[in-house]
């Protein structure tokens, strides 16, 4: 507590002081206080002056890197609006303000919106203001970029719900990538400045007219038609209504509302390069209509020798090797908020990445400088079956985007849960103690990296590697049914295909007579050969528990309940009561099977038989079934007789 704190504590605690007194040692006291502040205040902005000055002076001589360059390194940067020497230019001599927006049309952030938050964070530990803008108002309307439809229209109470829990995300995600960066070195300096906004806060102010007179008598339509986005749309979409039409104006009213408050630069998705252009003529158009502000930014600048115009950049989309994209659009979302995937699913998710893929995302992905990366690469390579570098970039994605403390967890379970010291009671144990409620077996779906139709990813749907399954849809039941039922695989004719392709292993070992027995102690595994009930049942351990494994990696610990207790723990799972098949059918025998052949001639007399039953009702309904009816019952009269 400083000196004048506690002068004006000590006066409020003495009420026998007259009141002109007191009022004069406070006033004494607040003026002493404010001097204090205000010399502090000063003083940390000459040294952050200095600093930037030192940093400026570093970077001309060749000896440091500017920010921009860092981002390229990183592969960070996509496309430049405006021209990379001005931008950079701009980025060395002063302190520009920038933001990255993203619209709440869902309820969650996934990893394909992290990487231009990424840049963000990149450029608010190098002493950038970062703004970190939500788009309530802009997700009533829908961005049409890349799209052939106009989006599903959510209501009223979903948008404002999915607003809500975004914003607190962001949050979250801005507080993270501070205490993150500390990890990483990056200390919190005074000049850093962040902010969570939502653009409902000035749009609800924002009148019709106001719109129009200040932005829209400035854009052209010719240009705005000229959109690659519009043309397609046009051409081989259902139209676009004006609302999707001039959402490029808007979001070019939200960066002049930021703008007037120094934010310079927009980060985008490489599919935002249009907007982030339009927007960026907005501002400049807007400026050239402002007389006074024009003569408040030009004063600001002095000193300055780089552009004022609003610049942006874009980042790469997150793809894997083979190029498929994440995001909630191609149905491979990965979400970040924990209610939807756990960090142990999420930790379980990055452990996937194929070694084409995990340098790339190391960088785009996480604060780890250029040096770490490499030398995490080069230990990774000496043996990539332990998988070094996966670990590694899925510990610090999880402690990017749930916190130290879930990483740290996650990384444990996995470390126990796959330990080669893994004995049956300790699963037994596990599968004991799991919660129920977040143990739901729908199936889940591969790596994006190996499934291109991949289904986003939920706490539904997930890498959950403990649950339950009732006895009905586990006993006497084929093991492609099985490997359905667990999650292990989107169908069973999938499940049959990693049965043929010997992939798919069961917890077990060889015993007498080359026949396989139940595990003992640790745990080892036998491929499954035999799909039949027949072979599994014998490896089922204490007739309650059954470990599978498909691959090297994907394990599921079941525990076999009775059907009563599975529906009073109102969970559910394939072939449970609303998805059943019946044995009976020719394809599903020829999915047991195994054989291709099989499979279509299941199919065949399938559709053989369906066409018998249309031309059957196609001649009923033509009269012909009255009249077979009629000599029918003629011939049975004739019969009695």
């Amino acid at each position: 507590m400083s000196k004048a704190q506690h002068l004006s504590k000590a006066i409020r605690r003495r009420p026998l002081i007259c009141s002109d007194c007191r009022r004069w040692l406070l006033e004494t006291s607040a003026q002493h206080q404010r001097r204090t502040i205000t010399h502090n205040h000063i003083r940390k902005i000459q040294i952050a002056e200095q600093e930037w000055k030192e940093r400026k002076d570093a970077i001309a001589a060749g000896q440091a890197k500017s920010i921009l360059d860092k981002l390229e390194e990183r592969g960070l940067v996509n496309q430049v609006v405006g021209t990379r020497e001005a931008l950079n230019r701009a980025l060395v001599e002063s302190r520009v303000g920038v933001y990255c927006g993203v619209d709440p049309t869902a309820a969650s952030l996934h990893v394909g919106h992290l990487v231009p938050f990424m840049a963000l964070g990149w450029m608010y530990i190098h002493g950038y203001s970062s703004t970190f803008l939500l788009g309530g108002f802009t997700a009533s309307i829908g961005d049409p970029t890349d799209r052939l439809q106009a989006r599903e229209e959510k209501s009223k109470k979903e948008r404002k719900e999915n607003a809500l829990t975004m914003f607190e995300q962001l949050k979250r995600l801005s507080n993270n990538i501070e205490k993150y960066a500390d990890r990483k070195g990056y200390h919190r300096e005074w000049a850093w400045r962040r902010s969570v906004k939502n653009n409902t806060e000035w749009w609800q102010k924002v009148t019709v007219g106001e719109f129009l007179k200040r932005l829209g008598k400035y854009v052209r339509i010719g240009p705005m038609l000229g959109r690659d986005s519009v043309k397609n749309r046009m051409q081989n979409g259902d139209g676009m209504s004006y609302a999707e039409f001039t959402y490029p104006l808007i979001q070019g009213w939200d960066w002049w509302h930021l703008f007037q408050s120094g934010t310079q630069l927009q980060i985008g998705g490489a599919d935002q390069y249009g907007n982030i252009l339009a927007g960026a003529d907005a501002v400049k158009a807007m400026i050239q209509d402002d007389t006074a502000f024009q003569l408040k930014y030009k004063a600001d600048r002095q000193g300055i020798n780089a552009s004022g115009d609003p610049m942006g950049f874009t980042v790469p989309l997150l793809t894997t090797a083979s190029g498929e994209k994440f995001g909630k659009s191609a149905g491979n979302a990965v979400w970040l908020d924990p209610q939807l995937m756990s960090s142990f699913d999420l930790y379980q998710f990055f452990l996937r990445s194929s070694d084409a893929d995990v340098e790339k995302y190391m960088k785009l992905l996480t604060f780890m400088s250029m040096e770490e990366i490499h030398e995490t690469m080069n230990e990774h390579r000496l043996d990539e079956s332990k998988r070094v570098a996966q670990h590694k970039l899925a510990s610090e994605f999880v402690e990017l985007a749930h916190g130290l403390p879930s990483a740290q967890r996650a990384e444990a379970e996995h470390r126990r849960t796959f330990s080669n010291s893994l004995t049956v009671e300790d699963i037994k144990a596990q599968t004991r103690e799991m919660d129920t409620s977040k143990s739901d077996t729908r199936p889940d779906d591969f790596h994006p990296s190996l499934n291109k139709r991949a289904q986003p990813l939920t706490q539904d749907a997930s890498y959950d590697l403990k649950l339950q399954l009732p006895r009905s849809v586990v006993w006497q039941q084929p093991m492609s049914r099985i490997l359905w039922s667990a999650g292990l695989a989107a169908s069973r004719s999938e499940a049959q295909r990693l049965i043929n392709n010997k992939g798919v292993y069961i917890a077990g070992q060889v015993g007498k007579d080359s026949e396989y027995v139940p595990v003992e102690g640790q745990i080892s595994y036998v491929p499954v050969k035999d799909p039949k009930w027949s072979a599994t049942e014998p490896l089922i351990i204490d007739g309650e528990l059954l470990i599978l494994r498909t691959g090297k990696w994907k394990k599921k610990f079941i525990r076999i309940v009775s059907d009563d207790d599975y529906e009073a723990s109102g969970l559910t799972c394939p072939g449970w009561k609303d998805e059943t098949e019946s044995p009976a059918d020719p394809v599903v025998k020829a999915d047991l099977a195994g054989e291709e052949k099989y499979r279509k001639e299941g199919q065949e007399k399938a559709r053989s038989s369906d066409q018998k039953r249309h031309a059957y009702q196609k001649k009923l309904n033509k009269g012909f079934g009255a009249v077979t009816g009629a000599r029918m019952g003629q011939r049975k009269d004739t019969q009695q007789r």
